[in-house]
């Protein structure tokens, strides 16, 4: 389990190709871990080989969720990630969509969250053309991100108290 450069990453899925193995993807920003993360990416890995997730780094987070945003840096986040038994590899991006990351790794499976249709998942197209699947997996009801900063800030629990 490793934090990994785009570069690194490349050329692991492809030695993980010429192997036979599957290799599955997905994405996001993943700030403070809970259950519907986990059990995305629990269910994720057991479709494959070996788990890629793609981690908006600091400053896309703060681009697509706000300028509160990220609570966790980059660095934490991954280090959260790498924690989970089911992660393999964790790979940070840069850019707002995890476009240009998926057409460099190539991945067999694209696996993102129930709030997306096959359609709209960003390189879909790619890794269908590259002979890949898209996989759909429903949300877990009640776990969200933005809920859990919400409920902490109604009770009054927001940076310089010790909560981080």
């Amino acid at each position: 389990m490793s934090l990994l450069s785009i570069n690194i990453a490349k050329d692991k899925v492809l030695k993980l190709n010429d192997d036979g193995k599957i290799v599955v993807f997905t994405n996001g920003c993943f700030d403070i871990i809970h259950k519907g993360h986990t059990t995305l990416l629990n269910k994720a890995r057991k479709l494959g080989d070996f788990l890629i997730v793609g981690l908006n780094s600091n400053e896309s987070v703060s681009n697509l969720k706000g300028i509160d945003r990220p609570i966790n840096s980059e660095e934490k986040r991954s280090e959260n990630l790498l924690k989970l038994d089911c992660v393999d590899a964790v790979v940070i991006f840069n850019e707002n969509t995890p476009k240009k990351l998926i057409a460099d790794l190539r991945p067999n499976i694209l696996v993102k969250g129930g709030d997306y249709t096959k359609e709209e998942v960003i390189g879909s197209q790619q890794v269908v053309k590259d002979g890949g699947e898209i996989v759909i997996i429903p949300l877990v009801p009640g776990y969200s991100t933005t809920n859990i900063i919400n409920t902490l800030k109604e009770k009054g629990l927001t940076e310089g108290d010790g909560t981080d």
